[in-house]
């Protein structure tokens, strides 16, 4: 995806992110929650040094204060102004000390063998050069460290893909259709395994059941859609209101998942 779309309209400020995240907070089936069970996979000893390369707003650190071991350095990343912007006001006054800093997973700005684990969250897929993405992952960990990196599958989505398609007569491709992507669960493994070893990947089971009509429209919204659709945003909200009607919610298959490679 062009970087000058990420940087200056799609992460400018965090609106974007905000309205997709909070979808998922309030419809998702799964009540344990996608960054809970993040945190959940990650193992790393008592005493450790993160690096979480494109941060977003922080949410995965906001919503599991209460479990991160005291004896954690984590620094968190990202190459877009406003994330950081965000992920600074979520974090402070936590209690909790992060270093928040500017990078790109492309050149990272840290030494060699700096960090017990790399964490990069639902981005890879943002990346044209994965396999240089890939070694500067491996020069920053330490050996014997570890990577986490998470994404989505093919079908994740795909009943909101149809609602828009059914919108629009099939006249566009929705802008979260994740067959669209380069780097999926079903594909993933394929492409880390030239440089990580002992690689496991573990599926996060949800769905969501939207029974509102906005939240909806704004995460349509949120994307590159928003100019295409505009002058047909009362006519959408009334679609989606329609069909929520009719059936009591909107059902949407999720497909998300995490690889682990623990040596490389």
């Amino acid at each position: 995806m062009d970087q000058n779309y990420l940087l200056n309209d799609q992460y400018k400020t965090a609106a974007n992110l905000t309205a997709r995240v909070d979808l998922h907070k309030r419809f998702s089936v799964n009540r344990d929650g996608w960054f809970r069970w993040v945190f959940d996979q990650i193992n790393l000893p008592p005493r450790a040094r993160i690096l979480e390369i494109a941060c977003g707003r922080g949410d995965l650190w906001r919503e599991n204060l209460d479990r991160i071991p005291a004896g954690w350095d984590i620094t968190l990343t990202d190459f877009a102004e406003g994330m950081l912007a965000e992920t600074k006001s979520n974090l402070a006054n936590t209690g909790r000390e992060f270093k928040i800093e500017h990078a790109d997973i492309r050149s990272i700005p840290y030494d060699d063998a700096e960090f017990d684990a790399v964490i990069a969250n639902h981005m890879l897929y943002y990346v044209p050069d994965k396999p240089g993405a890939f070694r500067e992952v491996l020069r920053v960990r330490k050996p014997g460290g570890k990577f986490y990196t998470t994404t989505v599958g093919s079908r994740h989505m795909e009943q909101l893909n149809e609602l828009v398609q059914r919108f629009c007569d099939g006249a566009l491709a929705f802008d979260f259709d994740s067959r669209g992507l380069d780097f999926l669960l079903e594909n993933g493994l394929a492409q880390l395994e030239p440089f990580f070893k002992a690689i496991r990947m573990r599926r996060y089971e949800d769905a969501l059941k939207v029974t509102q009509a906005e939240p909806l429209v704004k995460y349509i919204f949120s994307g590159r859609l928003k100019e295409l659709l505009k002058a047909r945003e009362q006519g959408l909200r009334a679609f989606i209101a329609g069909e929520i009607e009719a059936s009591g919610a909107i059902h949407i298959f999720k497909d998300s998942g995490i690889f682990i490679g623990s040596k490389g």
